[in-house]
């Protein structure tokens, strides 16, 4: 490999830790985001909890009651109320495998389980930290030999054309 081939896998290999090490820290303002989500729904769904409670219904008898309504209205009321609740223990779900998960894996957890809304308004919002955590380096170190791979296979790549190209050159 010559200089510069070197110098370009190197390169390529500090770019990709660059760009690796922030999925630790792109994991973690998801979480946060999620936890400000959760918080929100929380106030919704404990007092749809409380009025149901209030007329002395469980929340399955209250969503049955909007259901069973004669009223659009209160049918697609009940539908919206059971969608946000489904999205809240789903938020919780997801905030308890990213808190359980070893700091390393929590990109891997995040990737598996997204919801579509908060890693969209993550990313949009997305502050680079520097990566000064275990799991900030080794993923800076997957990126690192990802990206110097990639090079070298490029490199590879291109001195085999250019080799081949100096075969046919010579034997015209």
């Amino acid at each position: 490999m010559g200089p510069i081939a070197r110098i370009i896998t190197i390169v390529a290999g500090l770019a990709g830790g660059t760009v690796f090490s922030q999925a630790p820290e792109f994991a973690q303002q998801y979480r946060q985001r999620i936890g400000g989500a959760i918080d929100e729904l929380r106030v919704i769904v404990e007092d749809f909890n409380t009025q149901a409670a209030e007329h002395h219904l469980d929340r399955q008898q209250a969503l049955n009651t909007y259901a069973q309504s004669s009223d659009d209205f209160l049918r697609d009321r009940g539908v919206s109320m059971q969608s946000t609740i489904t999205r809240y223990e789903t938020l919780l779900s997801q905030q308890l495998h990213l808190g359980t998960a070893a700091p390393v894996a929590k990109p891997f957890v995040l990737l598996g389980n997204a919801d579509d809304v908060v890693f969209a308004n993550t990313w949009r919002d997305f502050v680079p930290g520097l990566p000064v955590s275990f799991a900030g380096l080794v993923w800076g170190a997957i990126g690192f030999v990802g990206g110097w791979v990639v090079a070298a296979l490029l490199g590879l790549g291109a001195r085999r054309v250019t080799r081949t190209r100096r075969v046919h050159r010579q034997v015209r």
